[in-house]
């Protein structure tokens, strides 16, 4: 390659490798917003066997592409109780394998899926009048333009073929399966994805540029970086998902590193897995993933327990220790500071309403007076902040401020009401249903009870959104919440007449827990209406917020 090729060169493979990151990305958001809640609820109820968790994290890894979002989510189960910690680690190592099927399918080079992909996408996107229907048109684009991010670098890295600079380069990467190792592990927490890592691999490879004995060491590095990801991501988590995400990094990293090792000290073939080398990597990768489930699967009971030794319990070392207050009184003569100071708050009441939500399920299942208490101490604590908000607020309001500025205060207060509101409605109403649930000895039937935890779930990924909402101020966000808002409600009714439709056909259990199955659908749906009121304000900005109802996008 000429030098003064150089800067185009590198401008093109960057662009691609853009390219390809921001399609894997597409693909995962598009499905996390329209089948979140099918996939929470599938993950959450696969819990019965190892082997099926395993099936079910690797189906839902293939749809969101990731097994990192995998890991997330099932986190937030690990940490609220819902599934043990050994379910959620197969739940991750199916994932993995998911994920590696995942490489396989979009390594599929048929000319016609791109512009096929790419046309109906985009009509679904700019046509379709539901959620769902334009979120799978993201999809279809999102998985589009992954094929043409491959076209783009395949095209970009044609010309080092015959370089012989890269080939230096590279035929020491192979040499070096070392160095090649920690550059994929790198690259892979980098770009915060595994998948896109070994597709650039598979690709570089593809093109005789990547010499399969680096490439196999970097797809291995990628193993371990994309596990790293989610370690990170989960550094603040609750131990006992810290547990599971620690255990799945130390299986799948410890694992890649003596593959790694075996590779290089007894120079096995890879004939075996495919007539191409790109074949052969990208087959090793989905055979690693593989052996390493069916190894662990029947071990992570053990793994569990290893893993609790190694990670015995944090303490706390500020315990009684209360949080320091955002409102800052110095804050005060500058509006916008001050602003911000109040919105910390708000988000930290948030917050508190978030973690009480969290604990009522297992009220539910179990009636606990020292839960009910602290949950009972977070409402006035929610309470609390709110009259300080407020107090704060009035104390700005009091110099001279711009219309915009009293407008943002005035929403901050109101979010504030509605925050507390919903704090209230969690520590008086469901804890109080949960409580009569205990003292009458009844208990839901077992598909009210189903109904009554995916409505729950869903109220909560609700209000997780609505704090991203609350500290982002996206517009797209915030317009997904209202819709939800909607979603909810027709939710809600059809509850009702199911638990309804059971009282009719006699079930004793329906007809000893109706009230407070119908009265705890009610007091969720409440709480999903006072968090998605944040997103008002931001609408009615956009103009996406009519009179009476949202705006109908075209």
């Amino acid at each position: 390659m000429e030098n003064a090729n150089i800067p185009m060169f590198f401008l093109h493979i960057a662009g691609a490798a853009a390219l390809l990151i921001w399609s894997v990305r597409l693909v995962r958001t598009g499905v996390e917003r329209a089948f979140s809640m099918p996939l929470r609820r599938w993950l959450r109820w696969s819990s019965r066997s190892r082997f099926l968790a395993a099936g079910s994290g690797m189906s839902t890894a293939i749809l969101l592409q990731s097994s990192t979002a995998v890991a997330l989510l099932v986190s937030n189960f690990v940490a609220r109780g819902t599934i043990a910690a050994g379910v959620g680690l197969a739940i991750l190592l199916g994932a993995d394998v998911g994920s590696a099927i995942v490489a396989q399918l979009l390594l599929l080079r048929q000319t016609f899926l791109l512009p096929l992909l790419l046309l109906v996408g985009v009509v679904m996107f700019l046509r379709g009048h539901q959620r769902r229907i334009r979120q799978t048109g993201r999809i279809l684009i999102g998985l589009a333009l992954i094929f043409a991010s491959l076209a783009m670098i395949r095209e970009a890295t044609t010309p080092l073929v015959d370089s012989q600079g890269a080939a230096n380069v590279m035929a020491y990467l192979a040499r070096d399966t070392v160095t090649a190792f920690v550059i994929g592990a790198i690259f892979a927490w980098v770009v915060h994805s595994s998948v896109a890592a070994v597709l650039l691999f598979v690709t570089l490879v593809s093109q005789g540029l990547l010499p399969p004995e680096a490439a196999v060491a970097m797809v291995l590095g990628a193993n371990m970086g994309g596990t790293f990801i989610a370690f990170m991501l989960t550094l603040a988590a609750e131990i006992d998902s810290r547990r599971m995400i620690v255990a799945n990094f130390a299986l799948r990293g410890g694992g890649a590193i003596i593959l790694l090792a075996l590779l290089s000290r007894l120079d096995l073939p890879l004939s075996w897995l495919g007539n191409s080398p790109a074949q052969q990597v990208i087959n090793l990768h989905l055979a690693f993933n593989i052996g390493l489930a069916l190894v662990a699967l029947p071990l992570t009971g053990l793994v569990t327990r290893l893993i609790t030794k190694v990670m015995p319990p944090r303490l706390d070392p500020n315990a009684g220790i209360g949080p320091a207050s955002a409102l800052d009184a110095a804050a005060l003569s500058n509006p916008d500071r001050a602003l911000t100071c109040a919105a910390r708050e708000v988000v930290h009441m948030g917050e508190i309403a978030e973690a009480m939500l969290r604990a009522v399920p297992p009220l539910f299942v179990q009636w606990d007076d020292v839960l009910a208490a602290r949950m009972a101490a977070d409402e006035k604590l929610a309470n609390k902040t709110l009259m300080e908000v407020k107090l704060y607020l009035a104390k700005l309001n009091q110099g001279v401020l711009s219309d915009e500025t009293s407008t943002r205060a005035m929403d901050l207060s109101s979010n504030a009401a509605n925050l507390s509101a919903a704090a209230e409605m969690i520590s008086r109403n469901m804890v109080t249903l949960a409580r009569n649930l205990d003292h009458e000895g009844v208990r839901f039937s077992e598909q009210g009870w189903k109904e009554i935890s995916d409505f729950h779930d869903r109220v909560l990924a609700n209000v997780q959104l609505a704090l991203s909402v609350m500290m982002t101020q996206n517009p797209d966000e915030a317009r997904e919440l209202v819709e939800e808002k909607d979603d909810i409600r027709a939710l809600e009714q059809r509850l009702q007449r199911a638990h309804l439709m059971r009282l009719h056909e006699g079930s004793g259990e329906s007809i000893e827990t109706s009230n407070i199955h119908q009265e705890t659908l009610r007091a969720l749906k409440q709480v999903n209406t006072s968090f998605a009121t944040v997103a008002t304000p931001i609408l009615s900005e956009t103009g996406d917020l009519l009179s009476s109802r949202l705006a109908h996008r075209r």
